[in-house]
């Protein structure tokens, strides 16, 4: 017979990649935690964990076995999720992540007015710039920002946003005194740029004709940084332009602190998605999450 708590033992002990540190998390002694990998390891007759005096690591089996598990775990997760919601309301543990910029300002507000239509749901909210693997991070949703690339996940779209070229009135009255007029201009102009883009200086740009064309900066970015937080900042500081979400310069646009440039084009619309693992069956605080978050 199938111990599922065995089997959750095994999953923290490899994703800790130690007995110490997986016993410390589940709240167990370090000899329970091996005797239940001893346990499980004979019960299946292979050897799951490569052990030394510092670290356990997979072996070739146990890493296939890990990812099995890792699903396993979640399905039945999300089925005793659904089993105590038709008596006891929304209820468990809701894991969430999303970028920290997006998240403070609507992610966030809305995670606290779901906690308090739920008061037995617990909250896990993870912010982070980097994308994390849902499966083996135990995440139930993912709020990501931009175009969607291909995802064995499903996404519901929750609402898109444009960007855009944006500096401040002392930059431009240093470089451009008599204004960016053209996407020529815009081409030549010092750029801030994002990391973990694949093309952060090339845009395909829709003209006040309606037409079409690809924008290229024309030398690379004098400025770096991995999020938008960070390039905002630069901006206001007037180390050049950026480009960035409209959700996010807004206010320093209405306050004067930004100007948004060539206000006549278009560049693409970008996407909120919430994602959420392809498992057999998507909990009910998923859904009711989401369609809370599309109404905000």
């Amino acid at each position: 017979m199938l111990n599922f708590q065995r089997l959750e033992i095994f999953v923290n002990v490899a994703a800790a990649g130690s007995f110490t540190a997986a016993a410390a998390t589940m709240g167990l002694t370090k000899a329970v935690v091996s005797f239940n990998i001893k346990q499980l390891e004979a019960e299946l007759g292979v050897a799951l964990l490569h052990r030394t005096t510092r670290r356990v690591s997979l072996t070739g089996a146990g890493e296939g076995f890990y990812q099995r598990c890792l699903l396993l775990l979640q399905d039945a997760e999300r089925v005793l999720d659904e089993v105590r919601g038709d008596h006891q309301g929304v209820n468990g543990v809701l894991r969430l992540t999303t970028t920290p910029e997006y998240g403070a300002r609507v992610v966030v507000p809305a995670l606290a007015s779901f906690a308090a239509l739920h008061p037995q749901l617990r909250i896990q909210h993870v912010s982070s710039s980097h994308h994390n693997d849902l499966i083996a991070d135990r995440v139930d949703v993912a709020i990501r920002l931009g175009q969607l690339a291909d995802s064995s996940h499903h996404a519901t779209l929750i609402e898109s946003f444009s960007i855009l070229p944006v500096a401040s009135p002392g930059y431009l009255a240093r470089h451009w005194p008599d204004g960016i007029q053209t996407l020529e201009h815009l081409a030549q102009a010092k750029w801030l740029a994002h990391s973990r883009l694949s093309t952060p200086l090339s845009w395909v740009v829709n003209t006040p004709q309606q037409q079409s064309c690809l924008f290229n900066v024309e030398s690379s970015a004098s400025i770096m940084a991995d999020n938008a937080a960070a390039l905002l900042s630069f901006a206001l500081c007037g180390a050049g332009v950026a480009l960035l979400p409209e959700w996010l310069v807004k206010e320093e646009i209405t306050r004067h602190n930004l100007v948004a440039l060539l206000a006549d084009h278009q560049f693409p619309r970008q996407g909120v998605y919430a994602l959420y693992p392809n498992t057999r069956y998507v909990p009910e605080k998923v859904r009711l999450f989401i369609d809370h978050l599309k109404k905000r």
